[in-house]
């Protein structure tokens, strides 16, 4: 039979979340050439925006499509009680056992209906991940407008050090997720169809 996998409004959340991370990254990587926190400079070829005054207007934009979203995605989870059922709870315990099988290659996906302990975990550290990078991008931002912010990034130029982090923290989420993809590609046309064949247990006897 067909199930559902993933609902109509996640699948479009998710390509959302993939576009403005890829922008706000890009455009990032832009802005931080203009004034670098570390000894080292992105090629301008994996830049977009062409200038810093480019860089910032991508970089506005794709966070206004970044946050709207991500409120979207939290709201509809929360109330619907997707959040619940599908990422918690989350038991150390398990996460270590599947965390030590996945290393050893040996950490099974033959039902991706349900997310194992790594993989909750992963997803909800991304979340916190992209709130991380939204609220020190704002401390940036808007540095005298929100001085709360800033003080508790421990001042302007900590919280570029922290929004660089995050910003790394996603990148290397977004890099394990294609490994992960091109492992299990049935993952991809779930999130483009939410379809899978599912054959019950003694249909064939």
């Amino acid at each position: 039979m067909q199930i559902s996998l993933h609902p109509r409004y996640v699948r479009i959340c998710h390509w959302v979340n993939a576009l403005a991370i890829f922008l706000m990254v890009t455009s990032g990587w832009r802005i931080y050439n203009a004034s670098p926190i570390f000894n080292f400079l992105f090629p301008k070829s994996i830049t977009i925006g062409g200038w810093l005054g480019g860089g910032i207007l991508w970089h506005f934009a794709a966070m206004w499509m970044l946050v709207i979203n991500a409120l979207i995605y939290l709201m509809v989870n929360i109330l619907s009680g997707r959040m619940q059922s599908k990422f918690l709870p989350l038991y150390p315990k398990q996460l270590f056992t599947d965390l030590r099988n996945a290393l050893l290659l040996k950490l099974q996906h033959s039902d991706i209906t349900h997310y194992n302990a790594v993989q909750k975990a992963a997803y909800l550290s991304v979340m916190l991940g992209i709130f991380i990078a939204i609220i020190s991008g704002l401390a940036v931002w808007k540095s005298v407008q929100f001085p709360l912010l800033r003080e508790l990034m421990g001042g302007y130029d900590n919280a570029r050090v922290v929004h660089f982090f995050a910003m790394t923290f996603i990148v290397s989420f977004v890099m394990i997720h294609l490994l992960m993809v091109a492992l299990v590609p049935a993952t991809l046309k779930t999130m483009l169809f939410s379809r899978k064949q599912v054959i019950q247990q003694g249909a064939d006897k």
